[in-house]
């Protein structure tokens, strides 16, 4: 359509479409605006979010405490070289370890994002095995980022595929104590893992996967590097999930919630790990920056004064709660932990159920074709998920009805049976 003095007027799909590289594929809309669970688009639509930015916006959408915090310290100090330490570097690096339970020789490295976390966790593993320990085992399905070296550890064939060849010597296992039992050896330098695998459909791990994974690796003198960073920032009712199984990894890796929406992640070693680094293996120039680091600070500081992680475990279970209650025939049952909530369907439809959350105002994701994943901000409460549950139920009541599936009329109804 032409606009004022012969200038042709295009849409925000236009532009998206000239403009942007098309690794993501088509924006399912134009988001302009954001307060506590809820998004408006260009239009003036409002959206329940209950994806959080995939596990990132712990606190919710422009909560004071994370504005006032960019707001502070951008009118402080916004970047210095790595060549200076900043006060809230050092705040956050010693609040990382308090969380983790470290101790005292745990170690903090920061960067921009997940992927340069595990980018980092990698080199900590070539580090630690050298010529003797070539070996790097990880997890079928696993996912550890899009770099390089992370697309390397990341057991997915199909997304590997057009950039091999992969950086050598990773290994993937099935996800059982026989398979690593039989894998390992004294030539290994490093396990990672998941504890849920979210990209692969909030897979939990077996039942005492970890325990195992812990004592196997110790015993061959392996490091066990536990990926964080869509777990972390207690989303899944504690601080970091191993902490569930009780053991002590040699790394993780965290990213996503701790910044509330700032880029950045970051690796923090437990024990002996912590001395394998050396000046010059290593580097960001973002990385740790005082404003990335000053907002992470508060956004924790504020999980924790909130009680959010304990706030996560709750409302994890009332949502598992709501699922079962609007009783879909398509709806298999509820994986994950906390408020990382993966819901597995009878049928490959959950993109279709992804678009039609959307048309009634909620956005949710699919994180295969069989199952929804769940990840909203830590600060949900009764109004946010009752709102859930009538949206959830009418987009699967747009589906099931596309399909001819029968259903049970009160599936539609959002109120606790008597």
């Amino acid at each position: 359509m032409s606009g004022a003095a012969g200038v042709i007027a295009t849409s925000w799909k236009d532009d998206a479409a000239r403009d942007l590289v098309l690794n993501a594929g088509e924006r399912y809309a134009l988001l302009t605006r954001g307060e506590g669970a809820y998004l408006w688009d260009d239009e003036g639509t409002r959206y329940l979010d209950f994806l959080g930015g995939i596990a990132v916006v712990s606190l919710g959408h422009a909560h004071p405490v994370f504005v006032q915090a960019v707001a502070d310290q951008a009118a402080t100090l916004g970047h210095v070289s790595n060549y200076f330490a900043t006060p809230p570097q050092l705040g956050l690096a010693a609040r990382l370890k308090r969380l983790a339970g470290t101790g005292d020789a745990g170690r903090v490295y920061f960067g921009n994002s997940g992927a340069e976390a595990n980018e980092a966790a990698f080199k900590l593993a070539r580090l630690h095995g050298g010529a003797d320990r070539p070996r790097v085992l990880a997890l079928k399905q696993a996912f550890h980022g899009r770099t390089m070296g992370t697309l390397a550890l990341t057991g997915k064939p199909a997304m590997q595929e057009p950039f091999q060849p992969m950086v050598p010597g990773v290994e993937f296992l099935d996800t059982t104590v026989a398979a690593l039992e039989a894998a390992i050896d004294d030539r290994v330098a490093a396990l990672f893992v998941e504890p849920i695998k979210g990209e692969a459909g909030v897979l939990e791990l077996p039942e005492g996967y970890l325990q195992a994974a812990r004592e196997i690796t110790a015993r061959h003198g392996a490091l066990l590097i536990v990926d964080e960073i869509q777990t972390g920032a207690g989303r899944t009712g504690a601080w970091f999930a191993f902490q569930h199984a009780g053991i002590t990894p040699d790394a993780i890796t965290v990213a996503k919630g701790i910044g509330n929406g700032i880029p950045i992640g970051a690796l923090v070693t437990f024990g002996a790990a912590s001395e394998l680094f050396y000046p010059g293996t290593h580097g960001s120039t973002f990385g740790g920056n005082p404003l990335a680091t000053a907002v992470a600070s508060a956004v924790l500081d504020e999980i924790e004064r909130a009680g959010l992680v304990e706030a996560a475990r709750d409302r994890g279970a009332q949502i598992r709660g709501v699922v079962d209650r609007i009783g879909s025939p398509l709806v298999e049952g509820c994986r994950g932990q906390g408020l990382l909530i993966g819901i597995a369907l009878h049928h490959p439809v959950a993109g279709a159920v992804v678009a039609a959350a959307q048309q009634h105002g909620l956005i949710i994701n699919a994180a295969n074709d069989s199952t929804i994943r769940l990840a909203p901000a830590l600060t949900i409460g009764d109004v946010e998920i009752d709102e859930f549950e009538t949206l959830f139920a009418k987009a699967l009541a747009t589906v099931e009805d596309a399909l001819l599936l029968d259903a049970p009329t009160a599936h539609h109804s959002t109120e606790a049976p008597a």
